[in-house]
């Protein structure tokens, strides 16, 4: 289950997916698995450097004492390490959909570099994605709210519309997502496309 292919993502899966998916930081694996649940057809390489996280998903997948003999997902592979070395390790034009939901907010000015959505990333990003594909990107910060609309109002490489205020279609929940809306918190919710 474990990703180990990045410059042929596409032998890691069989047969060879239609679509080719990344998420960015899947937390528990739920939004992960529903994805790979809800669409057979598309492979989706998941990315976490958190064991907590990576554990969360496993235990949704395997049964308590099935770890020997437990099918696991055929669609879903992960990545246990940073996804910015994973993204430059892909070849181009890979990448039909990526998804960045509610990633740690980095919210002190001096940790800005570490943020994602960041304008150093965006062509390493837009590199690896098909023309026409989509990123998906949610938050509930409004630090990083505002930094997301900040970098994005400057690039030219994305096709950008204003941000849904409420989950689009399509979209299966976080519990990050849960916990934000519990708190009194308003989500943003972008769909970029790749010119």
């Amino acid at each position: 289950m474990r990703f180990e292919t990045p410059a042929d993502p596409w032998a890691a899966f069989t047969p060879r997916p239609a679509e080719l998916w990344l998420e960015v930081g899947f937390g528990g694996g739920e939004h992960a698995l529903a994805q790979g649940a809800a669409n057979p057809g598309a492979a989706l390489i998941a990315c976490e450097v958190f064991e907590n996280g990576i554990c969360s998903l496993l235990s949704r997948v395997v049964p308590e004492g099935g770890e020997a003999t437990a099918p696991l997902p055929g669609n879903l592979r992960v990545w246990d390490d940073d996804a910015r070395v994973l993204i430059r390790a892909l070849p181009d034009g890979c990448l039909d959909r990526l998804f960045l939901l509610f990633p740690d907010p980095w919210p002190k000015t001096r940790h800005a570099k570490r943020r994602f959505v960041h304008p150093a990333m965006l062509p390493v990003v837009a590199r690896v994605l098909k023309p026409g594909a989509e990123w998906r990107i949610a938050s509930d910060d409004p630090t990083y709210q505002a930094w997301v609309h900040e970098v994005l109002a400057v690039t030219n490489l994305f096709l950008v519309s204003p941000p849904a205020t409420s989950r689009p279609d399509g979209w299966p929940p976080t519990r990050y997502e849960a916990k934000a809306l519990l708190a009194g918190r308003a989500p943003l919710y972008w769909s970029l496309r790749r010119r």
